[in-house]
């Protein structure tokens, strides 16, 4: 028997390719100081905006003080010539009930003495 030819395993000619051991890692970002300077841009500008909405709100409160204030007169004003005409349509639905009774008067009041005799 003849032995047979052992053909050793051998490199491809010009080598293996290179391993590629390296981490392939994403940029990471802005730094620390970038993103500190960018949250402190975004407060300020946001503290900035609740001044100016408070000042808006100060002066619109204060107009709308001014506003009541002279509105006051005119309501009391209207509010009295509504009573003053109610209590004239009182009176007069007063009359009409009341006309059958000899000691009544259109100014008297249930706290009149004359009523007590009744």
């Amino acid at each position: 028997m003849s032995s047979p030819q052992y053909r050793q395993d051998l490199p491809p000619a010009g080598g293996f390719e290179s391993v590629k051991y390296k981490r392939n890692l994403p940029l990471r970002g802005p730094g620390a100081l970038a993103i500190l300077g960018g949250v402190t841009a975004i407060c300020a500008f946001g503290f900035y905006r609740v001044g100016q909405g408070n000042v808006e709100r100060r002066e619109l409160r204060r107009e709308q003080m001014w506003t009541r204030i002279h509105l006051i007169p005119l309501l009391m004003a209207e509010a009295d010539r509504e009573a003053y005409a109610e209590s004239q349509r009182r009176a007069v639905v007063e009359g009409e009930i009341m006309k059958n009774v000899k000691s009544w008067g259109p100014d008297s009041s249930y706290h009149n003495p004359r009523y007590r005799s009744l």
